[in-house]
Order: C-alpha cells, then structure tokens, then sequence
C-alpha cells in the first residue's frame, strides 16, 4: 500500500507510528472484535487466518478477546490462550500477518461474571463479588439462559487468576505475538474489580480505589515478567453501561487507574471513550483529553469513531491511534477504503457477527471486487 499524500483525506490517521519501538504503517487500529469462529475447543483455525489476513492492511491488529483460563470462558466458541492446541492455532494467525508485514496484539480476557454456570460444570461463575449482572439474557451451550448471581472469588485464589493471565502472556510470546493486550474493559473480570458497582469486597483487594486497582495492578506486574512495558497495552471502558456497568465514582475510578498504570511506561493505554456502544449517564462522559493529562504513554481512542473524527482526534493530539470496530466486520480492506476515498459496505447484520462459519466473516467485497 502506498503512502497517503498530503492530499489525502486523512493525513494524520494515515501516517505511520512509532508505537514505542514497534513500527506502524498508520495509526488504524482493528479493535478486539468477539467473532465466535473457533469451535467448541476454542483453538484458533484457517478460516481465522484468512479473517484476520483480510484486514491485514490496519497499522496494528489486536485479536478478538482470548480466554486465559478455563474458568475465564462465558461466551461460545470463542478462542483460548491455555493450551497447546491453542498456541499453535495462534501462531498460523500470528506469521501470516507477520508475512504481510503487520504487528498483532493478543486480548488476555476473563468473563468473570458476565458468564454462566453451564459453562463451568454447573459450578457458578466468579466475580470480585457475588453481585448478579442484570440484563435480558446471556448466550450459552444450552442457549440463552438468565444471568445468575456469581461466586466472590476468594482472596487466596486471587493470584491464581493473576498466575493464569501471566501464563497466558507467556503462550502468547512463544506464538510470535508482538505483544499483549489486557482487557480490563465491558464489565468483565477485571473491570468488575476496578468498579464500585460491582465491588463490594472487604478484604484488600476492595472498598478503596487503591484496593479495587489492586488486581489490574498485579495482573500487569505478572505480565510484566514476561514482556516488557512497552510491549503491553490495557484497555478500559471508563464511559461503558455493557454488561450492566456504570459507578457513580466512575471519574474518580478511572482518572486513578489511567494515573497508577502511567509510571509502567506501558504501550499504550486503550480507551473505549465513545459513546455509540452506550452509556451508562453517572455523570458527564470522560474524554480523551482527561486521560491525556494523567497519562503520558500513547492513548488509543475506540467505539464510533469514523474516519473524520478520527483524523480529528489525531491531528488535535487527543489521541495517537484510534481503534475500529464495526467499520473492519464489513470492510477488510478498511485502510484503503480511507486511503481513496471509497465507499464503505453496508454494515454487518449483527445475526453474522458470532455466527458459525464463513457467512457474514470472510465474504464481505472488497472494493477492486466491487469495481471489477
């Protein structure tokens, strides 16, 4: 792909990055995206390597959302980071994007709570408390079920869960990742820590915003032994009501994690600041410049962004990357859409979006496709 021109549309998000060290073509990013293509034993396949190829055009790749654990899982036949199988699935994915010359992130997750027992055996779920998520309905091997109340997590099994994130990490080096992302985001395990809402631990690691911080801080301290700062990022959804999220102290939550993660000198600090996947109205959304003043590390901006105000972002300094959803289901050749000014494909049904197979994942045109 050419280098845009000055008379691009879109000169600032177009232009390459140094991402601390690792070299970007331009400063699109795909954004984690839950796809559910990799079967029952959650082990990455051929069919995600020519999706993620696809895309292969985006400055830097960070994976769909990647189970550390088996007590992580609550969404079906999405991947997993714990075994060998997995390993080696991730790594076909990881030297095909390598062989095209783009940089890839794995997303470490845990569902925590927004989970279910028929996942784990009959056994419940785990959360930071045992707070049960409010919503209609959630997606398991038996179908769609209601939510059901968690089990708290005891307090000596807490750095297990942190053991499983680092191990994670350490799969995730041997498979050739660039480096790793941690999801502490949309209300799942990490995120239930950090939020009053879902936190109502007495021991150390609830009550104050030191305590609640303090699991995100050791997950980070683990991977830390394995990668270096630079090449981990952390995501969070300070603005988010997905997975029934949303705490009065939210500013006061977030302004604090975004400043403790800072002396780090992490990759870069992944913020889903948009507002078009909703919110939860404790206040006045938090914004990028907010986050710009706390921490000094790249800022990655996310959720509803479009290729104007994301430009924007980018030439104003609010962000250094911003990160697309939606936009890359439909249009795996995203950056050259921006580059020329193509039209976009319609958006994706979201019936596709976690479907079984090729419909609606590797079939969307790309534009030398649609003009021929």
């Amino acid at each position: 792909m050419t280098p845009p021109s000055p008379e691009t549309p879109s000169p600032h998000l177009l232009s390459p990055f140094d991402l601390r060290g690792l070299a970007l073509r331009n400063r699109v990013v795909m954004s984690p995206l839950t796809r559910a293509r990799a079967g029952s034993e959650r082990v990455p396949n051929d069919l995600m390597v020519e999706y993620y190829v696809q895309r292969a055009s985006a400055g830097l790749i960070i994976t769909e959302a990647t189970v550390v654990s088996e007590q992580g899982i609550g969404w079906v036949d999405s991947p997993g980071l714990y075994n060998d199988a997995q390993q080696a699935g991730w790594k076909k994915i990881v030297d095909a994007l390598h062989a095209r010359g783009t940089p890839v992130f794995l997303q470490l997750w845990h569902c925590g709570r927004a989970s279910h027992s028929s996942f784990h055996g009959g056994q419940p779920a785990v959360s930071a408390s045992a707070i049960q998520l409010k919503g209609d309905s959630v997606h398991t091997p038996l179908g769609k079920l209601p939510y059901e109340t968690p089990r708290a997590l005891e307090t000596d099994e807490i750095a297990g869960v942190v053991g499983d994130y680092r191990r994670s990490a350490e799969r995730a080096k041997a498979a050739g990742f660039d480096g790793v992302e941690i999801h502490a985001a949309n209300g799942y395990l990490i995120d239930q820590f950090l939020q009053s809402k879902t936190n109502q631990r007495t021991d150390q690691y609830g009550g104050s915003l030191e305590n609640r911080f303090r699991f995100l801080k050791e997950i980070v301290g683990a991977i830390l032994t394995v990668w270096p700062a630079e090449r981990v990022g952390v995501h969070l959804s300070p603005n988010g009501a997905f997975n029934d999220m949303g705490s009065p102290d939210f500013r006061e939550t977030f302004t604090y994690a975004a400043a403790q993660l800072d002396p780090f000198g992490l990759g870069y600090l992944h913020l889903v600041d948009g507002l078009a996947f909703g919110f939860h109205e404790q206040g006045q959304p938090m914004t990028l410049a907010e986050f710009r003043a706390v921490f000094g590390g790249p800022l990655m901006g996310n959720c509803g962004y479009t290729q104007e105000t994301a430009e924007r972002a980018i030439a104003s300094g609010q962000a250094d990357l911003i990160a697309f959803g939606r936009p890359f289901l439909s249009n795996p050749d995203l950056v050259e859409r921006f580059t020329n000014g193509w039209e976009l494909n319609p958006p994706a049904d979201m019936k596709v979006w976690s479907a079984p197979d090729a419909k609606g994942y590797t079939d969307f045109p790309f534009h030398t496709a649609i003009a021929s």
